[in-house]
């Protein structure tokens, strides 16, 4: 059954839910695990593909937005996308503002971020997953 963890951040910044995911995502890929990167939209794709290559200088986080990612491409460990996630991707879930509910259950971890503007969003996911009986760790991130 998945785990799911929420990360509820102090940090209200705007850009604060993709800085967090950036570092979870950098401690993810450095544990071995493949990870799906989940976020609203084209622009939010975008946005954190850029962030990944720039958000900490020495850091080195492979990566490839869903679109442009070749069909037979199973050594990318890193996808960011805004749908479905693609074949070969069950291990490690981040979702950064899209709507997960349709695929998560198939991640051995899901990994809700939840910063200033999805607060409500993410009490009303956390009764969903609570509902179902899905282990749920929650962490407080102060704000750096």
């Amino acid at each position: 059954m998945t785990e799911v963890f929420f990360y509820i951040l102090e940090d209200t910044a705007a850009d604060a839910p993709d800085r967090f995911a950036a570092r979870l995502i950098e401690k993810a890929h450095g544990e071995g695990h493949r990870v799906y990167v989940h976020v609203a939209d084209a622009d939010a794709v975008a946005a954190l593909d850029k962030l990944l290559w720039t958000f900490r200088q020495g850091s080195f986080v492979p990566h490839v937005a869903a679109a442009d990612l070749d069909a037979d491409d199973d050594l990318t460990p890193i996808v960011i996308g805004a749908g479905e996630p693609p074949d070969g991707f069950n291990d490690v879930l981040v979702n950064v503002g899209g709507d997960v509910g349709a695929f998560f259950s198939r991640f051995a971890r899901h990994n809700e971020i939840a910063g200033a503007a999805r607060v409500a969003q993410a009490r009303t996911q956390y009764r969903y997953f609570k509902d179902r009986g899905y282990a749920l760790t929650t962490h407080k991130i102060p704000a750096r």
